[in-house]
């Protein structure tokens, strides 16, 4: 479906929005209770990736004397994950596969560790990229290096599964580390379970735990989420004022670099006593161009730009190489999209450039390229210029309440 979004305001009134868990740890502990089934996890996101993660690992529990599919769609944290998990699941036989696009990003180098580590993986398709054959199997080997520069989600992947590997896991890291956030977040879960970890210059290692003593794990609310608020608060009259949950000032999350940079955006954060953030815009905005690395958090890149475009001002951002295999090609739809609004701009293949701009054009169907991520990074330039959202409807893979949060708080959309 495809969605007009009227020029807007937001309401001029105290305003409350609550965002379920987040995708990245509801994910990584959906993973460590399939492995450990007595821990409970609460605030679980309502993600189409999560949804997916849920269904796939209840294959666990059914009889396999044949080979089953999966079909992960276009998830790819669910890809990454399940490859692992199912490696050394004994005696299962898996076909792991997705969407057309899932069938274009590359999983040899995961794929690679795994097999350094015993296990039976081969490629139904395409050499390198899903889908997957899979017969799950006894890991004994305990040693493994990757590139430092790839996907925190091959790193992950494999954590996740190392505390069931009778040896544990030591995992070298090649060169100089990207994503960090997302390699500590997953220690820190294990660490919170009871497994020891440790992370020492560029060397990991998960020791083993056959069993772990029951656990309660409460997901925090995704900061990926919450990046669209910050941007309509910014894009917004001074002293408009948002509050959400649930929030930790001590996030795991990467992207919670968020409430320092949108400070050059004039938005202040206020960390609660309730596990609430609430943003305002307190002042006018930097006029200066920003810059960013955002090796670590490369998944706001697109907010920040939009932002930037919205408010008039330029930006370089950097660090955004792993944005090029994710569910599109999201520098060159970045540049695809905003050049139609009216931008100057330039990406090569890790950084993005925008010039600062004094005009939007009006009415422009912002294609979305089956990403979540481009529709509600563009929906805030509705409180600047009327804009339509084409296939909104893909918001439902990381936010699917999101139009509904929008109009509640004052967008206006048919």
């Amino acid at each position: 479906m495809n969605l007009h979004l009227q020029k807007s305001k937001v309401k001029n009134q105290e305003l409350q929005v609550t965002i379920t868990g987040s995708k990245s740890e509801t994910n990584r502990l959906l993973l460590l209770q399939a492995l450990y089934p007595n821990l409970t996890i609460d605030n679980i996101s309502n993600s189409d990736d999560s949804e997916v993660m849920q269904k796939a690992l209840a294959f666990t529990h059914y009889p396999s004397p044949i080979t089953q599919t999966i079909d992960v769609h276009h998830a790819g944290t669910a890809m990454r994950f399940l490859t692992a998990f199912f490696a050394i699941q004994e005696e299962k036989e898996i076909v792991l596969t997705g969407s057309s696009r899932m069938k274009e990003r590359p999983i040899k180098i995961l794929v690679e560790a795994l097999q350094q580590l015993g296990a039976e993986i081969s490629y139904v398709e395409n050499d390198g990229y899903p889908p997957i054959q899979i017969k799950g199997k006894k890991l004994t080997q305990n040693k493994v290096s990757l590139p430092a520069n790839v996907s925190s989600q091959y790193i992950s992947a494999l954590l996740l599964i190392a505390p069931k590997l009778e040896n544990g896991l030591e995992l070298t890291l090649e060169g100089e580390i990207t994503s960090v956030p997302y390699i500590k977040m997953t220690l820190a879960l294990l660490n919170e379970i009871g497994i020891e970890t440790s992370f020492e210059n560029n060397k990991i290692t998960v020791c083993h735990a056959k069993y772990v003593g029951a656990t309660r794990l409460t997901v925090e609310s995704d900061w990926s989420s919450v990046s669209y608020w910050y941007s309509i608060v910014a894009l917004s009259e001074i002293g408009t004022q948002i509050t959400l949950s649930s929030y930790k000032k001590n996030s795991l999350q990467g992207d919670a670099a968020l409430a320092e940079i949108y400070k050059d955006f004039g938005v202040e954060t206020l960390f609660n006593e309730n596990n609430t953030i609430t943003i305002s815009k307190e002042k006018a905005h930097n006029l200066l161009p920003l810059t960013q690395n955002l090796k670590d958090c490369p998944d706001i890149a697109q907010t920040i730009s939009v932002t930037c475009f919205g408010l008039g001002i330029g930006c370089d951002l950097f660090g955004l190489h792993t944005l090029k295999i994710k569910e599109t090609d999201r520098l060159e739809a970045l540049k695809a999209e905003l050049t139609k609004l009216g931008a100057e701009i330039s990406v090569t293949n890790d950084s993005l450039h925008l010039q600062p701009s004094n005009s939007i054009n009006e009415n422009i169907a912002i294609k979305t390229y089956q990403d979540h991520r481009m529709a509600m990074a563009f929906a805030p330039l509705a409180l600047r210029v009327p804009i339509i959202i084409e296939e909104a409807e893909v918001v439902s893979k990381s936010y699917p309440d999101f139009w509904n949060d929008l109009k509640a708080v004052g967008f206006q959309i048919e």
